[in-house]
């Protein structure tokens, strides 16, 4: 075999592993994040380009921020809630990831939150290290849903939020409060990306119409 054929096959084999080992670690990190526990909820009501959604009370770790944008939520308020799943409590105990994260931003203040593990409350959760983390427990609620996929950005979450207001708009649904960013995936995980914009809606008004 001449030196020119044995280089060829080289590289090859070169690109073949440096399109396949990516590939075969994202579809690896898929799996994982199928089997990852998600916020249960009922879907009540579909629409064209969202849905209602009945979520029942839930457990949070929450962190707040003078920050008011997703790009300055994220980063360090994933860092402060991982540390505390992590470890990062009085019991040294680790707490499953579960999916979505949270974030509520606006102009006057925002949060990120991780939702806990299901039968986990404040009674049985350890103390957090960071004092800056807090455990609380959601109210039940309705909300309204709209999805989108790829890597959020604040434009995309504003753009979204426009859109499902509108949509709401049109269908005479009442919303409250502010519009919120649930997050799916982790930052490694490129394929099947799943983000979402949701606000608490009147579901009783919907019924009776």
């Amino acid at each position: 075999m001449t030196t020119n054929k044995i280089m060829k096959k080289k590289i090859i084999l070169i690109v073949l592993l440096v399109v396949l080992i990516p590939t075969i670690t994202q579809l690896f990190t898929l799996m994982a994040s199928n089997k990852t526990e998600k916020q249960p909820y009922t879907v009540v009501k579909k629409e064209k380009d969202f849905e209602i959604r009945f979520y029942p009370s839930a457990t949070l770790a929450t962190v707040m921020t003078t920050a008011s944008t997703y790009k300055d939520v994220a980063s360090p308020g994933f860092r402060k809630l991982a540390g505390y799943i992590f470890g990062g409590n009085q019991d040294g105990m680790s707490i499953a990831m579960t999916a979505p994260v949270h974030m509520d931003m606006s102009e006057t203040g925002s949060t990120m939150s991780f939702v806990m593990p299901e039968g986990m409350t404040p009674e049985n959760l350890p103390k957090p290290n960071d004092p800056s983390v807090h455990i609380s427990t959601t109210k039940p609620e309705y909300v309204a849903a709209i999805r989108f996929g790829g890597y959020a950005s604040d434009q995309d979450i504003q753009k979204y939020a426009a859109r499902l207001e509108q949509a709401l708009q049109e269908k005479g649904i009442k919303h409250s409060g502010h519009f919120r960013f649930l997050g799916y995936n982790a930052p490694y995980q490129f394929l099947c990306r799943r983000n979402e914009v949701i606000v608490t809606v009147e579901y009783e008004v919907i019924g009776n119409k």
